[in-house]
């Protein structure tokens, strides 16, 4: 028998350790610790999943070009570094049954994601939440960054944000990628090149099924849209769009369309079932609770969500809610 211990133990007698370790009087886990084994994910999220489109960007985006975002959520303008906030998120995220937060992530050092991601993963877990985080690659929709540059961002989510709460499909972190400037397979071609053990999940262009490079999965992010299918990739639904510095809405809010939609979603069993958005009030897209559409249950369309579109909602806001001064 070799007495010399193996290079990589089972992970169950590494958490063991770590919760022994945990209980010791003065120990103190990492926020966002490796518990998870960075080369061998284990899978957490089956497919089909709900996923949101989360934003922890406030209170720097409570305007949009100097105009004030319009709707007025319950939470009233909070901030993202409120942890009371971060977890009434949670809590409504898991009502709606969204499986997978998708966060938007402008890079390194931005929006101070360097604290607000590990806070959100570090909480989810002590909340017990099944819920999983991923993140959404913004910088891919104003530039090309180079696989060297690629690479370096995913080395540097693997280090910060993998953990026990971080999405993980057929034993790949997931992220979803907003290549909204992209127009042909040149980027698919890049994702392939730098994202090797990802679940890479790319913003459709047309064309985008015949390239020779494909990512694990493809979505579409254009809340202006009511719904939209990817067949055999994902739906996505939105309950209405009206960015704060335009004068009319691109989609008015209505709640019947929003259930009808959200029963179709569900019907067809896309692998990803994608909400448009959880919290994007700059845009007019969000579906956390607000106090026009207010039910004591997260609001109605969050409500609309929890009951798969089938039960109806207390409060049936009109087809065109009235903006506030």
């Amino acid at each position: 028998m070799n007495d010399a211990l193996p290079q990589k133990w089972p992970l169950q007698i590494v958490t063991v350790l770590l919760l022994l370790t945990a209980c010791q009087p003065g120990t103190r886990l990492p926020v966002a610790s490796t518990m998870l084994s960075h080369d061998t994910p284990h899978a957490n999220v089956t497919l089909p999943a709900r996923a949101a489109f989360y934003y922890p960007w406030y209170p720097e985006t409570w305007s949009v070009n100097g105009v004030a975002v319009s709707q007025q959520p319950v939470l009233g303008h909070y901030s993202s570094d409120d942890s009371s906030v971060t977890k009434a998120h949670i809590k409504a995220l898991d009502y709606a049954k969204v499986e997978v937060a998708v966060a938007s992530w402008w890079g390194k050092g931005t929006h101070d994601e360097s604290v607000r991601i590990p806070r959100l993963l570090a909480q989810t877990q002590r909340l017990g939440s099944p819920l999983k985080w991923a993140m959404y690659y913004e910088k891919e929709g104003s530039g090309d960054p180079s696989v060297h540059e690629l690479q370096a961002d995913l080395k540097y989510l693997t280090k910060s944000y993998i953990s026990p709460s971080y999405a993980v499909v057929d034993g790949k972190p997931v992220i979803f990628v907003y290549n909204a400037d992209d127009t042909d397979c040149e980027v698919a071609k890049r994702w392939r090149a730098a994202a090797a053990g990802w679940y890479v999940v790319l913003k459709v262009f047309p064309g985008y099924r015949s390239c020779a490079d494909q990512p694990s999965s493809w979505h579409q992010y254009a809340p202006a849209e009511a719904a939209d299918r990817q067949v055999g990739f994902s739906y996505s639904v939105s309950p209405g769009f009206w960015r704060a510095d335009e004068a009319l809405p691109r989609l008015p809010r209505d709640l019947r369309r929003w259930r009808r939609n959200i029963r179709e979603m569900v019907a067809v069993g896309d692998p990803w079932q994608l909400v448009t958005t959880f919290n994007e009030w700059g845009e007019g897209t969000a579906v956390e609770e607000a106090k026009a559409w207010e039910n004591g249950r997260h609001g109605a369309f969050l409500h609309a969500l929890a009951n798969d579109g089938v039960q109806a909602a207390v409060l049936t806001p009109s087809p065109s809610l009235p903006r506030t001064p």
